[in-house]
């Protein structure tokens, strides 16, 4: 049985991720910020139940759609807002963007462009902490699209042969950028190329919260006393197109997204919530409201910030002074 304090925490996680994205969309359909914007509006879910399976010092790597993984690890809303609009006070001091949002100090190794990039990367954290003796482990988000990838294959083979502690989440939205799953694998279940690396693979309802908490917890557990990696597979869908600005409607269907809209991830959650008495319908407005203001005031923060200096450009990337 999940504490109620618990049950609580992730739906305040999905909420502030789903106001943190719709925000973040309605300020670059204005032109209000730089770079491109990848929502992951739909998938909140697999973001909140999976991160709240660690612990604060367990490391955790990102996607280009990762706003929601590094809400979920802990990230500081405001830095995230000003990262997106490019200034100083930003997380990479408005030189990472959307796309490569890192802090160390929560374990957030980074998000990454790059499709399957982060999986050697879990890797290498995955052996630090095997090489220190540390009960910590690492998890690793990833797409659907990436498990065709070189790296993902290389990756789980690599785990499996050294045991790493490390968990591979994926976040099947069902498309490949615009490319359906059922035109770029023959498997439905991206969970059964565990079975290739003798690693536990599951399948799991990426729109269930408890669901996605329940199944991580487990591999964590699980990786952080020895018994090595899993593969996680968390069918989910993104409301939004690939990149926003996108018409998804050309490679899929409204009556798609309406029938997946039904199954809301906060919905079904804050039905949850109320079935068994946790909460009433003014405690969940009463969440609402407490992320909108949160988010209103990380874009009043974002916008107030200065601009990173001209000779800023040449910061953190020597590892000495640069000398011209």
């Amino acid at each position: 049985m999940i504490p109620r304090e618990k049950m609580i925490e992730l739906y305040e996680k999905m909420v502030r991720i789903r106001f943190f994205e719709e925000k973040a969309v309605e300020l670059f359909l204005k032109g209000v910020l730089p770079g491109f914007l990848h929502s992951s509006i739909g998938q909140e879910a697999v973001s909140a139940g999976a991160c709240s399976a660690l612990r604060d010092d367990d490391y955790m790597m990102s996607t280009h759609r990762g706003h929601g993984d590094i809400i979920a690890k802990g990230a500081h809303v405001d830095r995230m807002m000003a990262e997106l609009f490019a200034k100083k006070t930003g997380y990479c001091k408005g030189k990472g963007g959307s796309m490569h949002i890192a802090d160390l100090h929560l374990g957030i190794l980074g998000a990454t462009g790059i499709v399957g990039g982060g999986l050697p990367i879990a890797n290498g954290a995955a052996l630090a902490c095997q090489m220190k003796g540390a009960d910590q482990v690492c998890l690793v988000f990833f797409g659907d699209g990436a498990s065709n990838q070189g790296s993902f294959h290389e990756a789980l083979n690599l785990g499996s042969l050294w045991n790493l502690p490390v968990i591979y989440v994926c976040q099947n939205n069902l498309y490949a950028e615009s490319t359906a799953q059922s035109q770029h694998q023959k498997i439905k279940d991206i969970s059964v190329r565990g079975m290739a690396y003798d690693i536990p693979g599951v399948s799991v309802d990426g729109n269930d919260v408890v669901a996605v908490y329940e199944t991580v917890s487990e591999a964590v557990e699980r990786a952080r006393v020895g018994k090595g990696p899993s593969l996680i597979e968390c069918k989910t869908y993104r409301h939004l197109g690939h990149y926003v600005g996108d018409p998804s409607t050309v490679y899929r269907t409204k009556e798609e997204i309406e029938e997946w809209k039904k199954r809301d991830p906060i919905i079904l959650h804050g039905e949850r919530l109320l079935s068994v008495g946790i909460f009433q319908e003014k405690d969940l407005r009463e969440i609402e409201g407490r992320a909108a203001r949160e988010i209103d005031q990380a874009v009043v923060f974002a916008m107030n910030s200065p601009e990173p200096e001209l000779e800023d450009a040449l910061e953190d990337v020597y590892v000495g002074p640069y000398i011209p």
